[in-house]
């Protein structure tokens, strides 16, 4: 999120899109209505009528697989009757800046695709420089080679008429939807959004967001109160494991993973060390070497980066080792044995009998969780037979989230302390316990009988994370982890007027040095546990009357970066840093200094251009880092009803990340397969359900899982409520029961009835009663090219009573 949850009542517009606020996500939703009580209209677009949908001002239905249409075209209409906030887009934005001529984009192709490779060659999608090395600009926003007017162009064919035949949203819907949201455009104005895995879970989720993005910026909402776009994470602390990176391309404080080309520190330093000419540009990742070189003192710090950086596990040139990709190779035989720390893979992955066969050919696998589920057990679970599997399965027993002490960072960022409260029952231990007994008993292990390459392993600091007064499974130490996350100065440093001692707490992520004088286990935690103590466990409720207008609360627990409320904030004041919404300033300009929330960066207004993570300073309208192409452009679903599009030739991301050989598990314009599924949540169960399947009140109220249909989709196929069905295609089926409702309205679609069928994924076979199994029997095996997120969200089907 680049807001918080707090800041959702300063909105004039929310839009819910992609998400379920109502329903899955409870505590957001109470600042929704608050500003819903302050005059605020919510906007809920979803394919199906849901507990948001029943709050909103304005409900517009749309067809699973269609969020960058409906987007395209808002765009479109908001450039068409200029209601972008000029002032925004030319100061804040590379609206002005002049693309390569030679960039361009015919029939569903950027230009440099390569076909054999499915991957493009970006050379064309660069800016024009000066003689002084920085992007030439069209201040005009006329020349045709302009990020502008090539955007323009861009969304020419988003017109009405296409996005409501393509999307099946009732015209009159989509005309209010794109007049109420742009109307934030006007300066005090400000919308926001709400998205969650009903945008990333699909082969475009990574463009769906971009396309938001493109239309906050065009409508000045980013760094606002009640602006910005602000993703609603799953479960508490997901912010806080991709903080940690959880995900394979990056190391902690979302720095680039190394890869072997990288050879060196200095080689990894220059390869991914932005660079610009531009006097007013930030480019806060310049600062990437200091906070490197304090991540590897902080995991060695007997060691000098240039040393220990060579302890780095590195990727091979182009290697993706995300979910589906592991998985794939899993099968494949590539792997002897697999972790499945707190997950539930054998049925929340795509493709779960892909899954699950996966898990079959590994010779070990050790689940840590906190009940028998579908991954513990896949062995005996459905179409396995025991005997022919090879997997030696070691279920470890961990302690619950409430028996634990440590930090959670929630959506907003906000980082805060919870304290244990029961003890664990039996042998269960907090996963930080097993974690250092885990490398402990491997160091017994080299020292016993050697082998390759022990020096990370031996080196890895682990007295700084243990409690040397206690004795395992105890002395895992939370508070050392939060400070060495928060970083220490190894020898005296000065810094300024001020020399700071060896072993004390930096102050923030500005005081950490290159050259291996600071240790910090992640540079976007800096300043969560100072010489002040704690900042994490601080439940202050003190404000500044400017604070207190908007919310900021900056002494209750700790925000990431630098206990800052609202990124990109400068950008919510005009260049001589003059708030554009007075009423509900974020920062303002006093003369000397920035005053309200912590600001991005303390230059005087005008100094530096406002969007301080990218390199160019400003919003990127125009998104060259992409890897399917710089504008968002439609695509069906890798899985879809029809063989053509109205926007062009090309009906799938040709970038998508797919699987040689699986495209026969795969259903277009298949006759057996009519129906367009997805999946969603309920209130009641989270995740795949290993928790909440096991809790008799949550079972109680939604004991097994549903599949809801439309009234005309029940006629077709004489299914009542109530009844038991069988959801079904080429990769599995589930049973369910049938809810046939108006939640859910047939669509008219280029021509075609189209039905949808929705279902949840909280279920499966290890269950104290008959729940179903996992709906992503039936998801496919196919990603994202930028994320590779499994799209789980759009997919096609056929239903029979049982």
């Amino acid at each position: 999120m680049t807001n918080h949850y707090i800041d959702l009542m300063n909105s004039d517009c929310i839009l819910m899109m992609g998400a379920n606020p109502a329903e899955n996500h409870p505590i957001s939703f109470k600042w929704v209505m608050k500003a819903k009580e302050k005059g605020a209209t919510l906007i809920n677009v979803d394919p199906r009528f849901n507990r948001t949908s029943s709050k909103s001002d304005l409900y517009m239905p749309m067809r699973s697989g269609t969020d960058i249409p409906i987007l395209g075209g808002m765009i479109k209409y908001i450039l068409d009757n200029e209601l972008y906030f000029k002032d925004y887009v030319l100061n804040y934005t590379n609206a002005s800046f002049l693309v390569n001529p030679e960039f361009g984009f015919d029939d569903g192709l950027f230009t440099g695709f390569n076909p054999q490779t499915s991957t493009y060659d970006k050379t064309t999608w660069s800016f024009q420089m000066d003689d002084q090395g920085i992007p030439k600009k069209d201040p005009s926003l006329q020349d045709p080679n302009c990020v502008f007017q090539l955007m323009k162009k861009h969304y020419e064919r988003y017109t009405m008429d296409i996005v409501v035949e393509t999307a099946a949203t009732p015209r009159d819907q989509l005309e209010e939807f794109y007049k109420t949201f742009a109307a934030t455009g006007a300066p005090d104005k400000s919308g926001t959004i709400m998205y969650a895995m009903g945008w990333t879970q699909h082969t475009t989720g990574a463009q769906v967001i971009r396309t938001m993005a493109m239309i906050q910026l065009l409508l000045g909402n980013m760094g606002m109160a009640g602006g910005g776009v602000n993703a609603l994470r799953g479960e508490s602390n997901v912010q806080g494991s991709t903080d940690q990176a959880l995900l394979f391309h990056i190391i902690p404080g979302y720095n680039p993973a190394p890869r072997s080309t990288m050879a060196t520190f200095a080689d990894y330093q220059k390869a991914t060390t932005p660079v610009t000419n531009d006097p007013k540009s930030a480019n806060w990742w310049q600062n990437r070497p200091k906070y490197v070189a304090s991540l590897l003192k902080a995991m060695y710090p007997d060691q000098d980066p240039d040393v220990s950086y060579n302890y780095m596990p590195k990727l091979d040139p182009g290697q993706n080792a995300s979910w589906l990709v592991l998985f794939d190779h899993m099968l494949q035989g590539q792997f002897k044995g697999y972790f499945a720390w707190g997950q539930n893979p054998a049925a929340c992955g795509a493709d779960s009998n892909k899954t699950r066969n996966a898990l079959a050919q590994l010779d070990w696998l050790v689940v840590v969780n906190l009940f028998d589920n579908e991954t513990a057990s896949f062995w005996r679970g459905p179409n396995m037979d025991p005997a022919k599997v090879k997997t030696e399965v070691i279920v470890l027993p961990p302690a619950v989230w409430c028996e634990k002490e440590g930090s959670i960072s929630n959506s907003g960022r906000w980082v805060q302390w919870r304290y244990a409260g029961p003890k664990p029952m039996g042998d269960c231990i907090p996963d930080g316990d097993m974690a250092l007994e885990l490398v402990r008993r491997i160091r017994a292990l080299y020292e016993k009988e050697g082998g390759a390459f022990p020096d990370p392993i031996m080196n890895f600091n682990t007295a700084g994370v243990t409690n040397p007064d206690k004795k395992f499974p105890h002395d895992f130490d939370p508070h050392r982890v939060a400070k060495l996350l928060n970083g220490y100065f190894v020898k005296d440093v000065k810094i300024g007027d001020t020399t700071h001692k060896a072993g004390t707490q930096v102050p923030n992520f500005t005081a950490l040095q290159a050259d291996g004088s600071t240790a910090c286990g992640n540079w976007v935690y800096s300043g969560c546990y100072t010489e002040a103590g704690n900042m994490m466990a601080r439940r202050d409720k003190t404000q500044t009357e400017m604070q207190a207008n908007i919310g900021i609360f900056p002494a209750w627990s700790w925000a990431w970066p630098l206990n800052r409320r609202i990124v990109y904030n400068r950008a919510s004041c005009d260049p001589q840093g003059k708030p554009y919404a007075p009423h509900k300033a974020v920062i303002a300009w006093d003369g000397s200094k920035w005053v309200g929330d912590i600001p991005d960066g303390g230059w005087a207004p005008g100094e530096r251009h406002p969007f301080i993570m990218q390199a160019e300073g400003v919003g990127r309208l125009f998104g060259p880092g992409m890897a399917d192409g710089p504008f968002p452009e439609h695509f069906e679903a890798m899985e879809c009803p029809f063989e053509e599009h109205p926007f062009s030739t090309r009906l799938h991301n040709p970038t998508a990340l797919e699987f040689v050989g699986e495209a026969v598990k795969r259903a277009v314009c298949d006759p057996r397969y009519p129906f367009i599924g997805t999946t969603y949540r309920v209130t009641e169960h989270w995740q795949s359900g290993v928790m909440t399947r096991w809790t008799p009140w949550l079972i109680e109220q939604m004991p097994q899982n549903f599949v809801e249909i439309d009234p005309e989709l029940g006629k077709l196929r004489g299914i009542e409520s109530g009844d038991l069905v069988i959801v079904e295609n080429m990769r599995g089926q589930i049973k369910a029961v049938a809810i046939v409702t108006p939640r859910l309205q047939p669509m008219k679609v280029m021509g075609q009835t189209i039905h949808m069928v929705g279902t949840t994924w909280h279920y499966g076979w290890v269950h104290p009663r008959d729940g179903g199994d996992s709906a992503n029997l039936l998801t496919p095996s196919v990603g994202d090219p930028n994320t590779f997120i499994p799209e789980t969200k759009t997919f096609m089907v056929n239903i029979r009573k049982a």
